[in-house]
Formats: structure tokens, C-alpha cells, sequence
């Protein structure tokens, strides 16, 4: 805290940022699972189409909001928000 207060302070968060992007994509898939065997075919029919699931778009973000929430928390422990 007295380092903090005198605004020295090193924090090496590139691991937590990997991590926390991890978690994302992997909660993703955790709850997505059914849905990304393949083109066609999930829980809701054989003929259903899982596109929205698989793009990549979708799980990026994913990971990017739990990486943006790591680093909130980066912020919010070195009392700069």
C-alpha cells in the first residue's frame, strides 16, 4: 500500500490477461458444446444450423470480455480507476 501511495509500483499482469482469455473461451465452449460438433446439428434439431456458435467472432468476444474484466481488476488494485 505504501508503494502504491508514492505511485511505484510494478504488476506484471500479462499472465492474468492469458489466463483470463482462456476462461472465456473456455466457458464458451463449456456451454456452447452441443452446438460446435459441426455446420449442422445440435441440441435443438438435427437440421438446425450452428453457424452463430462457431464464428469466431462470437467466441473472441467472449474471451475479450472476461480479459477486460481481469483488467478492471488490474486497475481497481492499483487504485487508478
Amino acid at each position: 500500500d505504501e508503494a502504491r501511495g508514492y505511485g511505484v509500483v510494478k504488476m506484471n499482469v500479462d499472465t492474468d490477461t492469458q489466463w483470463a482469455y482462456w476462461v472465456g473461451l473456455r466457458d464458451f465452449y463449456e456451454d456452447s458444446e452441443g452446438y460446435l460438433q459441426g455446420q449442422i446439428g445440435n441440441p435443438k434439431g438435427l437440421d438446425k444450423p450452428n453457424k452463430s456458435y462457431y464464428d469466431p467472432r462470437k467466441w473472441v468476444r467472449e474471451s475479450e470480455l472476461t480479459m477486460k474484466s481481469r483488467v478492471v481488476e488490474s486497475c481497481k488494485d492499483l487504485n487508478n480507476v
